[in-house]
């Protein structure tokens, strides 16, 4: 898993929420699983390193700086872990599993169900998402140069409601499972076999901002039995 520090909300990676660092909560659930060889997490931040290995990761590594940009892409970042994991493992692994730490939200069923699939499908990879609200076939537009706006992406005819839409979701970074053999030699995100878990709107929160923080904090103290 990746935890890297983004300016939007300073030192969230291992700020408590719902009782413990906000980090914990992403290496206990993919302990819990038991699916994993290795609970790995890299990171630029010796404190988040720390907060990781104290909640039981097996190994975190101080991730390269050209990696901890704010420019930096997720897919470079995930084969440099992968390939440490590997090296303390001394053997090659068959999948890779990206928990984001601000996603804190999932269960334990959208990690294994994302790797089933996976699995069962023979894909290259899984993403994870939730219906989209919005639909770029109805009510998402764009605006053009000359300041006019158009439906973002047009059917055959008129939609009038967003139910008579291709079904439409949003990423929402809480889980990605590659076939490692595929991912080492074509890093990337999306390919033409890509498949998509989908979890429900209440479990795809991902915090970036202060208020994210705080509806997650909430739902966590809910969910746990806090509240």
């Amino acid at each position: 898993m990746r935890a890297k520090r983004v300016k939007g909300l300073p030192g969230k990676n291992v700020r408590m929420i719902a009782g413990k660092p906000l980090i914990a909560w992403t290496v206990g659930q993919a302990l819990a699983t038991g699916l994993f060889d290795i609970v790995l997490v890299s990171s630029d931040g010796a404190d988040i390193r720390a907060a990781a290995l104290a909640a039981g990761a097996h190994v975190a590594i101080d991730r390269p700086a050209e990696m901890a940009t704010d420019q930096a892409g997720k897919v470079p970042a995930i084969i440099h872990a992968g390939l440490a994991a590997e090296a303390d493992l001394g053997r090659k692994a068959d999948i890779h599993v990206d928990l984001d730490c601000t996603s804190p939200l999932r269960e334990l069923s959208d990690i294994t169900g994302s790797v089933d699939l996976l699995r069962e499908t023979g894909a290259t990879n899984v993403i994870t998402g939730s219906a989209s609200r919005h639909s770029p076939y109805f009510n998402m537009v764009e605006r053009a140069p000359d300041g006019t706006v158009h439906i973002s992406k047009k059917l055959g005819g008129m939609v009038l409601r967003r139910q008579d839409s291709p079904a439409c979701f949003d990423m929402n970074g809480s889980v990605y499972v590659w076939n490692r053999d595929r991912f080492h030699a074509d890093p990337q995100v999306f390919y033409p076999d890509t498949r998509l878990y989908e979890m429900p709107e209440e479990r795809s929160v991902d915090i970036d901002r202060e208020l994210d923080f705080q509806i997650v904090e909430m739902l966590l103290r809910r969910k746990t039995g806090q509240a």
